[in-house]
């Protein structure tokens, strides 16, 4: 009789140097769920037969089933067998496409990451300084660390160029109080990080949009745009940039750079996500560095929860100043969160936490690809694979604005193409979304909701009506 438990398509190879075999074993069963090799209520193979295909200990393989019930993806139901999980009934729950966070590492357990990092600080620092006031944009350890994480995008920075801040929104009001006046103007391109709008908006600073091409700013455009403006700051996202997804080409970042110094502008290089793509070409930062404020934080590579940036200043002499208006927005860095940071980059946590990042990235940018609908245009593809969000462009019978607005009614949260305008005044944003991929727990919750929004985007809007009664 034919063996029924034949080697299964979703059980691949263990490999060395991506983190725990018992992690491994319930990453398998997480993406054969979300991708549908595993349906709800099949049974998997006897926990002694899936060490033998393995060729691995029954100990690892119960420790990754265990691994996998807490993620909630099957249920043991004793003599019966182990089976996936139904799906679970979530009431008056909403899936947030919107906000861009990067997802949970994988193969890392990264709450326990997060507990012996404490530990470790708070067994070699001084807990009375981590918790007093701390100015003067870092300590010098948390400078050294923040070089050290630097070095793959701008290969070296001078210490005294260096602050670190309390997240980016913060460096972001500090450089626009630092560097303009009320009523001045900042350069972007047309669709732009909405947090740069909110700062302006706030300051009293206008924003100006800048004719675009393929490849990203024109340099003729920002060239006239700083004539007619008298602009002397301009603000660029050039790596996987939000929301597009875009990365500009080498090319186009040399001749801005370039434009800027000619026309006596700094350009603010707002850089999240560079460590997240594959073979980025080199900021705008490490090819003139005397014209860039080259802003990374670790929120969109790590977590959100750091509060911490990594600010490299055009030259020393704009430091105090660039402090003083930082002191003005945010006193601190939290001590606690930059010594956790400091460690982790010293330890090699930080790198292991980058690499989880983007391999779970890259799997849900590839879920993405699998279950969306093809767009009208080739800009809906998933940004190559790269990056924590993409740029859908829509079907013609759909409105950004109407998508986002159904697909809240099924418990949904898409980013329509409004909230990134930036002018010109009277022109109309783009018909897309911007999805971020980072939301949910797991690959089965997000697989979930994109197929979800999938079927929104293949059907025509429905005409509601409110109903009497």
């Amino acid at each position: 009789m034919q063996d029924p438990y034949i080697k299964p398509t979703w059980l691949t190879e263990l490999r060395s140097g991506t983190g725990p075999r018992y992690v491994q074993i319930a990453d398998m069963l997480e993406r054969a769920v979300a991708t549908g090799v595993l349906r709800p209520g099949q049974r998997l193979p006897a926990q002694r037969k899936l060490a033998e295909l393995l060729q691995i200990d029954l100990t690892t393989v119960t420790r990754g089933l265990n691994e996998a019930r807490r993620r909630q993806l099957i249920d043991a139901r004793g003599p019966l067998g182990t089976f996936v999980s139904r799906p679970r009934v979530q009431l008056a729950a909403r899936m947030d496409l919107s906000m861009n966070i990067p997802p949970p590492p994988a193969h890392v357990d990264f709450e326990a990451l997060l507990r012996d990092g404490i530990a470790q600080v708070l067994t070699r620092s001084n807990i009375d300084l981590l918790m007093t006031y701390q100015v003067g944009g870092g300590s010098g350890p948390d400078r050294a660390a923040a070089i050290q994480w630097l070095k793959l995008a701008l290969e070296q920075v001078d210490r005294e160029r260096l602050v670190v801040c309390p997240g980016a929104q913060a460096a972001l009001a500090a450089i626009l109080l630092g560097e303009t006046a009320p009523g001045d103007v900042v350069l972007t391109e047309p669709l732009v990080y909405p947090g740069l709008a909110l700062v302006a908006s706030q300051l009293g600073r206008r924003i100006e949009a800048v004719g675009v091409d393929d490849a990203g700013m024109r340099p003729d455009a920002l060239r006239a745009a700083c004539r007619t403006h008298g602009a002397r700051l301009i603000y660029l996202n050039p790596t996987l940039q939000n929301p597009t997804a875009a990365t500009m080409p080498e090319a186009r970042r040399r001749d801005l750079v370039k434009t800027a110094a000619e026309c006596d502008a700094k350009i603010i290089e707002d850089d999240p996500y560079w460590l997240l793509a594959d073979d980025a070409p080199p900021p705008l930062a490490r090819l003139m560095p005397g014209q860039v404020y080259y802003l990374s934080t670790l929120s969109k590579c790590l977590s959100p929860g750091l509060r911490t940036a990594f600010l490299a200043l055009p030259e020393a002499a704009v430091r105090d100043r660039f402090l003083t208006a930082l002191r003005a927005v945010a006193l601190m860095s939290a001590p606690l969160m930059s010594a956790l940071v400091t460690q982790w980059i010293h330890d090699g946590t930080a790198a292991q936490l980058l690499a989880g990042i983007k391999a779970e990235s890259r799997a849900r940018q590839q879920l993405a690809a699998e279950i969306l609908p093809a767009g009208p245009a080739a800009a809906d593809a998933a940004a190559a694979g790269q990056g924590i969000h993409l740029w859908h462009v829509l079907p013609a019978h759909w409105a950004s604005q109407d998508l986002a607005n159904a697909a809240l009614r099924e418990g949904l949260v898409v980013a329509p193409s409004r909230a990134f305008h930036a002018g010109p005044a009277g022109s109309a944003p783009p018909n897309a979304i911007r999805i971020s991929l980072g939301g949910g727990s797991s690959q089965t919750e997000l697989a979930d909701a994109l197929r979800r929004l999938a079927n929104m985007l293949t059907r025509k809007p429905a005409d509601h009506q409110d109903i009497v009664v």
